[in-house]
């Protein structure tokens, strides 16, 4: 059973699938366990059949299609025209934008070392003592 024959059908036939589905893994477990099953490799997939009428079901309920996904065109990455590098791109003139980020960075430590030291000099919650317990003698 593939997916695309699933998307296709309505909800009252993927009910009705997916209860045939899985009466067909309660028989074939139970054969499993009393030993008339041949070929357990059924079992796998009656449970990858349930599983894909689940996500048709649960792609339906989230209002995810998968069949407009498949027709939409994919976007496709435009590679930028190469040009040649120039003093700008090895950092040279447009030293600025880091000189800003740097004294931000500074002035953001700052303030963590004053969270720190003020935390530092919060008094710290007591423990109570421990009770001591009475050793009974052997």
């Amino acid at each position: 059973m593939k997916v695309d024959e699933l998307r296709v059908l309505e909800e009252d036939e993927l009910g009705g699938r997916l209860k045939t589905a899985r009466r067909e893994l309660y028989e074939l477990r139970f054969k499993h366990a009393v030993g008339q099953l041949e070929n357990s490799s059924q079992i796998a997939k009656v449970r990858h059949d349930i599983a894909r009428i689940m996500t048709v079901l649960n792609e339906r309920e989230l209002g995810i299609s998968g069949i407009q996904e498949a027709t939409e065109p994919l976007a496709v990455a435009v590679a930028a025209p190469k040009r040649k590098k120039t003093a700008a791109d090895e950092g040279f003139i447009d030293d600025e934008p880091a000189a800003e980020a740097e004294a931000e960075a500074v002035a953001g430590s700052e303030t963590q070392a004053e969270l720190v030291a003020a935390a530092d000099e919060a008094p710290k919650p007591k423990r109570a003592p421990r009770k001591k317990t009475e050793k009974k003698d052997s």
